[in-house]
């Protein structure tokens, strides 16, 4: 168990669990029901382990998938419709359930959280994000109300979050939420190959130069993640396709693809106006030499902290990464040796390093292989989903 892991993790109970008799209701109103982290990840998981699991989510059918229980509730556009009408159909949803335990992901379910504890309810608060840093970057907000909703809403989070059990996605949550389980958002293997291949053959890579170099950028698409970075590399690099694979606003493609110029037939968006199922990127993954995993962030203070989930996957698929030089994805991708870190904001570094991947085929290689090797025996959910299964254990005889 790794250092602040221990400050979480409880003594597991002596008292034998029985799963089958434990409701297991998870609530999101803002994530679909085949999410990665919550349904692929946490409720499969609970499901396997025997717990009886019900995912209440924004979607268009109920139904039972990989032993989950999904109860839909209707998907509003509107934002402020999300946080007033969805919430309120969801934390129904989820009462009628009659469950043991309730675990929520997002936090406009708050107040619903707090209500659940009131009737006797054992609740858990799933912090997937750092909120506060998410709400001062909203680019819809004026500056100003940004700054003061981040305040406020910390200081609520932080007050609220005393009366739940806390699972935290990232290390760095630990400094505002000292007693959260770390459950970490690694790849489940199941998602990759892994076998006594590597999921690319590695003659290919040694022997087939693609005309162009082949980058991938998965996950949402946004400004604050690199979109008009990787807009800008297919115009200034001749010899590259970048392929975008996540939800992206169509606005923000089209100013991607106005950034691109003459280069836009290289960028490639998978996820226009849509959300990209996590199924469909690891497809993606398998599905061609991709030269490097892209994460190119611009500096802000919403992201230089965070371990990427995205890392992760790419190492999971043998991809060496190019990444933003921050220091703490520095020590997770050079000082582990499974990618190059740059500079977000000169393109002259990002071409030196596509370049050093490309005509270093062995290099890439050895990134590749040392990235699968550590998900493997490190980096993977089947080290957290175990941690999930006895944080539920030891909360379920109490």
């Amino acid at each position: 168990m790794e250092p602040g892991e221990t400050v979480e993790m409880e003594r597991k109970s002596v008292n034998k669990v029985d799963r089958q008799t434990v409701r297991v209701v998870h609530l999101t109103s803002v994530h679909r029901p085949n999410d990665n982290r919550i349904f692929h990840k946490e409720c499969r998981t609970l499901a396997e382990a025997g717990y009886e699991v019900t995912l209440v989510a924004p979607g268009d059918k109920h139904g039972v998938v990989d032993g989950v229980k999904i109860k839909s509730v209707p998907r509003r556009d509107s934002r402020l419709a999300r946080m007033l009408v969805t919430t309120w159909h969801v934390f129904r949803a989820g009462l009628a359930e009659k469950g043991d335990i309730y675990h929520f992901h997002d936090p406009e379910l708050i107040p619903f959280g707090l209500l659940l504890r009131l009737v006797g309810r054992r609740v858990i608060y799933d912090v997937h994000e750092d909120y506060v840093t998410s709400i001062s970057q909203k680019r819809y907000l004026p500056r100003v109300l940004r700054k003061t909703l981040a305040r406020v809403f910390g200081w609520l989070e932080n007050l609220s979050s005393k009366a739940f059990r806390l699972v935290l996605a990232e290390r760095y949550y630990l400094r505002r939420f000292p007693t959260g389980t770390l459950i970490l958002n690694y790849p489940r293997l199941d998602f990759f190959r892994f076998d006594d291949s590597a999921p690319v053959n590695q003659d290919d890579l040694q022997n087939v130069q693609p005309a162009l170099r082949r980058l991938i950028y998965t996950g949402g698409v946004t400004v604050d993640r690199g979109a008009l970075i990787y807009a800008r590399m297919v115009a200034e690099i001749p010899d590259i396709e970048v392929t975008v694979a996540g939800y992206c606003p169509p606005a923000l493609a089209q100013q991607m693809r106005a950034t691109a110029g003459h280069g836009a037939s290289r960028l490639k968006i998978i996820g226009e106006g849509r959300f990209v199922p996590f199924e469909e990127i690891a497809t993606i993954y398998r599905s061609g030499l991709w030269t490097a995993g892209l994460a190119i962030f611009p500096r802000t203070p919403h992201y230089v902290q965070k371990e990427l989930t995205k890392f992760f996957e790419y190492m999971a698929a043998g991809i060496p990464i190019i990444c933003s030089k921050f220091p703490v994805w520095r020590e997770l991708v050079a000082e582990n040796g499974v990618g190059i870190c740059v500079d977000p904001d000169d393109i002259r570094s990002i071409r030196m390093a596509i370049d050093a991947l490309s005509t270093d085929r062995n290099r890439a290689m050895e990134m590749g292989k040392r990235g699968r090797d550590l998900v493997l025996k490190r980096f993977n959910w089947e080290v957290e989903g175990r941690k999930l299964v006895e944080f539920y254990d030891n909360l379920a005889v109490r």
